[in-house]
């Protein structure tokens, strides 16, 4: 006999060998024993569910003359020809490349016969949401009104695309994407059958490359085995010949891309690139390694749902503490987007590196979680003993600065309404300042205490750290503040870390506007 692929050597007979859908299989069996079978059932779940072997057993169990607790005996005449394929009680049919009217009609047409043996004609239906709107619309009569002995399973991956008035007449049963638990199970119940040795460590790495699909691990197995044919398949084994890459290098991509070494970065992809690895593979599953940071710095116990070793486990949470939140969504965020284009673009490289650098230059971009990576950049190198020159604000070149004649010092303070004033102008003060300056006091809330203090509350830390921890920023702020209305202004900072009072502080802003209170330019 000529050589099966593994999923198809070991594609289910019964019920029972079917893993990870058991409440789909229970009901199923339910209807069966109880003779309670419906006409229509829409199967919908991700590729290598189980989908297509559960319809061809639940063909079977239907025409079974002896069925039981397993479903089909697998051992009546009606058992053996819909095995072989050569019963005509069950029709297979690809919508896929059989998707217009005239085929729907063909089938129609088929229906209308009864079977010459057993009890119902099932049509299986794959990729049902490939059908053209007016192959759906002649399906649509027979659906509602079919035959006593005639049974729909129609199996998708899109449900989304089915008309609601398809669904509706309809059982429909969503298929899980299967564990890693399962699926790695599932492989060494196979390999042990198959007389082939493999470590847990390498058996779960395929389950988890496969995302849910059983099939898509068997297949990754296969290729597995056959290139170490007739060894016992390793951890290191599997990561080379599926290209993939251990959590170690993830860990350091992870630092040198928080330390903003462009050079670092390019040199680990000069790596991956000569070791055969595939980049929108690496791409994707850093984005996973992302989003298992952010879960482990903003869960109490990460280890409930990050499925990887203690030790692992371990190297995430120290890669995490060098990270903050923002810049995690910022590099996940890019990283997304231009995982997408390398799906489809010719110089997936070049498009990888360009975000890479997009990373590093923090400047490049002007939201919110650029803004906090460009913060942490700076703390890093003022922690390295780096010095960071200061921004000029305003649009006096600093070469002129010593010719821009000096203002006259203030002394006079200001009185509350004059303080509201400023609130109601505060772009004028934002418009002195740098852009980073500018970024956080554009995000706070700005109101006025009895003494007619300015108070700025800041509902991030990163932003008020940064200013209530520098004299020189306040400094530079109030000189702002009291110029632009010519009294001298105190200024409170805040930072509340509850949302809910957050968002009960009074906001000025809108209160006392630029139109309620004129202020006059200080020359």
């Amino acid at each position: 006999m000529s050589y099966q692929a593994l999923y198809r050597k070991f594609r289910p007979d019964h019920f029972e060998d079917v893993k990870g859908q058991e409440h789909i299989v229970t009901t199923l069996k339910n209807q069966i024993q109880s003779d309670h079978i419906g006409h229509a059932y829409l199967f919908c779940g991700t590729r290598g569910t189980g989908k297509t072997t559960i319809a061809k057993i639940f063909a079977k169990a239907v025409n079974c003359e002896n069925p039981g607790e397993k479903g089909p005996c697998g051992e009546c005449a009606m058992c053996r020809n819909i095995a072989s394929g050569n019963s005509m009680n069950v029709v297979e049919m690809d919508a896929a490349s059989n998707n217009k009217v005239d085929d729907i009609r063909q089938v129609i047409e088929e229906v209308q016969y009864s079977p010459p043996q057993g009890k119902y004609k099932v049509y299986i239906i794959d990729e049902v949401h490939m059908l053209t709107t007016s192959a759906f619309n002649a399906l649509l009569k027979t659906l509602e009104e079919p035959p006593s002995y005639l049974i729909f399973i129609l199996a998708t991956t899109e449900v989304h695309k089915i008309p609601l008035t398809i669904l509706s007449r309809c059982q429909r049963y969503d298929f899980k994407r299967i564990t890693v638990e399962t699926i790695a199970a599932r492989l060494r119940e196979l390999l042990d059958k198959e007389g082939v040795e493999a470590e847990e460590r390498a058996l779960t790495y395929i389950a988890k490359l496969a995302d849910g699909a059983l099939r898509d691990g068997l297949s990754l197995l296969e290729q597995c085995i056959s290139f170490y044919f007739g060894e016992t398949l390793t951890y290191e084994k599997v990561l080379k010949v599926l290209g993939a890459v251990d959590n170690e290098v993830y860990a350091s991509f992870t630092k040198v891309l928080a330390a903003g070494d462009v050079a670092g970065l390019m040199q680990i992809i000069d790596n991956i690139v000569a070791e055969g690895k595939d980049l929108t593979r690496f791409c994707d599953e850093f984005i996973w390694y992302l989003r298992n940071i952010l879960l482990v710095k903003s869960t109490e116990h990460p280890e409930n749902l990050i499925d990887m070793s203690e030790e692992n486990l371990n190297e995430l949470i120290e890669t995490g503490k060098s990270l903050e939140m923002e810049m995690v969504f910022r590099y996940i965020r890019v990283l997304s987007e231009v995982e997408n284009q390398m799906k489809y673009a010719t110089e997936k490289r070049v498009l990888f590196e360009v975000a890479l650098i997009k990373l590093c230059k923090a400047e490049m971009e002007r939201d919110y979680d650029s803004l906090v990576n460009r913060l942490h950049n700076l703390e890093e190198q003022l922690k390295n003993g780096v010095t960071v020159a200061p921004v000029a604000t305003g649009n006096v070149p600093q070469q002129a600065t010593e010719e821009v004649p000096k203002r006259p010092k203030i002394t006079e303070s200001a009185v509350p309404q004059e303080v509201k004033a400023l609130v109601g102008n505060w772009q004028q003060v934002l418009n002195q300042l740098d852009p980073v300056s500018k970024a956080m006091l554009n995000h706070v809330t700005l109101t006025v205490d009895d003494r007619g203090s300015l108070v700025i509350a800041f509902p991030e830390d990163t932003s008020y750290t940064y200013y209530a921890g520098s004299d020189e920023q306040k400094e530079l702020l109030a000189d702002i503040a009291s110029n632009v209305i010519g009294k001298n202004v105190k200024i409170e900072y805040q930072y509340v870390s509850n949302q809910r009072e957050y968002d009960a502080l009074p906001e000025l802003r809108g209160l006392f506007g630029e139109s309620d209170i004129v202020i006059e330019s200080v020359e």
